[in-house]
């Protein structure tokens, strides 16, 4: 073998051993990468509005500026947030500008998502997770916020709150349970169901489908957010922790897809528990050859042998809870009850 022939081998095999370590120690830096805590809020703090995922009716913006008044917060708004562009609330430039922008305002202490709908997904190879790190903030939304909450948390590290969008109604157990997580910094916090919330007559209000309780880091959202983040970079790590579902408008069977999707991508089995909220409007039409949604669920989480329960106070629901993705909890999944284990913003 030539002289140089052997020295480029020998060069590509040395490059080739260096790639795959690093590539193995990102993976589990992703996993293990500390945890930061945003700033608690106080009344007179500025708030960021952001639509990342799909355009709104006008009214939102009233009802987006009343809610963060009853919580004593100014609103700055995002400056592309009134853009549209078909299904999405401007183009992902646009949208994306606008999130970076609120992370590094230094009048801004908290940015909260102004509804959910689609398009969040598309921003999230984009973000700027470095600048995200460097200027850790509250963080607000659900639905298809979840993409935005789960990524953020595992390349940043940052707490981030599945709670009410800025338009949903804020009932006055939604109002409390914001105060509770994001103004009270506290090292235990318990989230008992409300007592108002109506059921919607198809499926019971609450029930186990595998009493127990369990502890971990929450990890979740939107069940399908959380489906379609399988097989992607962002993916979520799932082993240990506690994951909390929800979702609306879908049937059953459809249910039953997403679940069967995360139980072939995720090792559920290996999760500490899980804990469903309310699944509004999931319901088969009269007529339908159906399983149940409470049929589905059963089917498709009961044998995995860890604590599983229905209808924790959040989702696409009036009263909602605000729960800490990356902070630690514990479950009770006869009771419905939550403990928030650890403080999960810095006072």
């Amino acid at each position: 073998m030539k002289r140089r022939q052997f020295s480029r081998q020998m060069l590509c095999a040395a490059i080739a051993g260096c790639l795959l370590p690093i590539t193995k120690a990102s993976a589990r830096e992703v996993r293990q990468i500390a945890k930061i805590l945003p700033k608690s809020l106080k009344p007179g703090d500025t708030v960021g509005i952001i639509a990342p995922a799909s355009p709104f009716p006008e009214d939102y913006i009233y009802r987006t500026e009343k809610n963060m008044n009853m919580l004593g917060l100014h609103v700055k708004w995002a400056k592309n947030l009134n853009r549209a562009y078909g299904y999405l609330a401007g183009r992902d430039p646009q949208r994306l500008k606008d999130l970076h922008a609120m992370f590094r305002d230094p009048q801004v202490q908290a940015i909260w998502c102004i509804r959910g709908g689609y398009g969040t997904s598309r921003l999230l190879p984009f973000l700027d997770y470095e600048l995200i790190r460097r200027n850790p903030k509250v963080l607000v939304g659900f639905s298809d916020i979840t993409a935005l909450l789960n990524a953020i948390r595992q390349r940043t590290g940052l707490v981030c709150f599945h709670g009410p969008v800025g338009s949903s109604e804020f009932s006055d157990y939604t109002l409390g349970q914001i105060r509770k997580i994001l103004f009270q910094p506290a090292a235990s916090q318990f989230i008992f169901p409300s007592t108002k919330e109506p059921g919607d007559g198809t499926t019971r209000h609450a029930f186990p489908i595998r009493p127990g309780k369990a502890e971990g880091e929450l990890v979740g959202g939107n069940l399908s957010l959380m489906a379609a983040l399988c097989g992607t970079p962002f993916q979520p790590d799932v082993e240990g922790k506690i994951v909390f579902l929800e979702e609306v408008g879908e049937k059953p069977y459809r249910i039953d897809r997403m679940l069967t999707q995360l139980r072939q991508s995720l090792p559920l089995e290996r999760t500490a528990g899980i804990m469903l909220g309310k699944f509004a409007g999931c319901a088969p039409e009269k007529g339908d050859m159906s399983l149940s949604l409470e049929e589905t669920l059963y089917d498709r989480l009961r044998d995995l042998k860890i604590p599983v329960g229905y209808g924790f106070p959040f989702g696409h629901i009036r009263d909602q809870c605000t729960l800490p993705v990356g902070g630690r909890a514990s479950i009770d999944a006869k009771r419905m009850t939550v403990e928030i284990l650890e403080q999960v913003v810095a006072g």
